[in-house]
């Protein structure tokens, strides 16, 4: 149920937000606020002072549940530590309201199935936030597979690298289930490469805690097999100066995007999502053919919004959703056998059942990645 109206009498979607910290002032909220059809009500947060700072037209509640029974609420997104994720949806979906989940989905796959059966018999919508689809660096990649700038890919390799050789105080860092960088950053390497690849045949994975004062792993390194072709997906703390973001070889030649996408870096520079400049990218991809030479193919900007326009359009019957709970179940899939991987030292096929495939395998998703 839509609650509200804007003054041109379009439907408004109430959102209340859970969660303050990095990915709810950093991401959520700027986007929620510039995407047409919502209306940022209410955000739960124990850091109110912070919200009315930015945000002093927005209430805030430090009761979550409070926040969920409201009425005028339509669509809770829920941007708190990974082991809160699951029962914060599941409160959501028993209380009628559409649920956005920050990535991970849940913490295992257990969960994330309850949790799909949940909404699936309540009527709502249920999407994870894999906002990553919509930057730029990627979608200059997978444009250019797909018009075979460099015919079939054979090597595939995706980095999200950092230099941060000290341990911050926070629970992403901290001993626990969910923490690290296999759960942080793993989503959004595995769902890029789902949804270039499919569903891999079996994957081999590395985990390790290489800064001093480690609590959790900070360096991840995962190889998905597909048939001969290998997908690396890796991301690390000790990387002064980046690693390029893409390498991508192939049998008629080779991609390089050295640079990721800006919107990050924009959204913590303060600049509003849908400003002049927004999303743009000055780092064309880089082509090499069979004879070494290069060619360059600009990137178009990124734009994250997107990802709410589609939730928006789903909850109002326009579309469909933008990241079917079956795809962050995949994604799911990939990180838990990543870390049964990384415990056994062995290749470890997806945890994934037959109907699961099937229905994964099931989505149209020349609609869900079309321009």
């Amino acid at each position: 149920m839509v609650t509200t109206m804007n003054a041109a009498k379009q439907p408004l979607i109430g959102v209340g937000l859970i969660g303050y910290g990095y990915a709810g002032k950093t991401f959520h909220a700027p986007l929620v606020g510039a995407t047409e059809g919502f209306s940022l009500a209410t955000i739960a947060s124990s850091r109110a002072a912070d919200v009315l700072n930015d945000l002093p037209g927005v209430s805030v509640d430090d009761d979550p549940a409070r926040v969920i029974a409201r009425d005028d609420i339509d669509l809770i997104v829920i941007a708190t530590p990974n082991d809160t994720h699951a029962p914060l949806a599941r409160l959501a979906i028993e209380a009628g309201k559409h649920v956005v989940i920050d990535k991970p989905f849940a913490i295992d796959m257990d969960e994330a199935r309850s949790l799909i059966a949940s909404a699936d018999e309540k009527g709502v919508l249920l999407a994870v936030f894999h906002n990553r689809r919509w930057d730029s660096d990627f979608m200059a990649v997978r444009d250019a597979l797909r018009n075979g700038a460099i015919g079939e890919a054979r090597h595939f390799e995706s980095h999200f690298d950092r230099f941060r050789p000290v341990v911050r105080d926070r629970w992403r860092e901290r001993a626990g289930r969910g923490a690290g960088i296999w759960f942080d950053l793993g989503p959004h390497l595995a769902d890029q490469a789902l949804s270039l690849f499919g569903l891999p045949d079996r994957i081999q994975a590395d985990l390790a805690q290489q800064r001093a004062g480690a609590m959790a792993d900070d360096w991840a390194h995962a190889v998905l097999h597909y048939g001969e072709t290998r997908v690396i997906l890796h991301a690390g703390m000790l990387v002064a100066g980046g690693s390029p973001r893409f390498i991508v070889h192939g049998e008629r030649g080779t991609l390089l995007k050295r640079l990721p996408d800006r919107q990050e870096a924009q959204l913590l520079a303060g600049m509003a999502p849908g400003a002049l400049g927004w999303g743009a990218d000055d780092d064309a991809l880089i082509v090499f053919d069979a004879e070494g030479h290069e060619r360059l193919l600009p990137a178009r900007p990124g734009d994250q919004r997107r990802f709410y326009a589609g939730v928006r359009d789903a909850i109002l019957g326009r579309g469909s959703n933008p990241v079917p709970p079956i795809d962050a179940l995949a994604v799911m899939g990939v990180i838990e056998a990543g870390a049964t991987s990384a415990r056994t030292q062995a290749a470890v096929a997806l945890p994934l059942t037959d109907d699961e495939v099937s229905r994964w395998r099931s989505v149209d998703r020349r609609k869900q990645w079309s321009a």
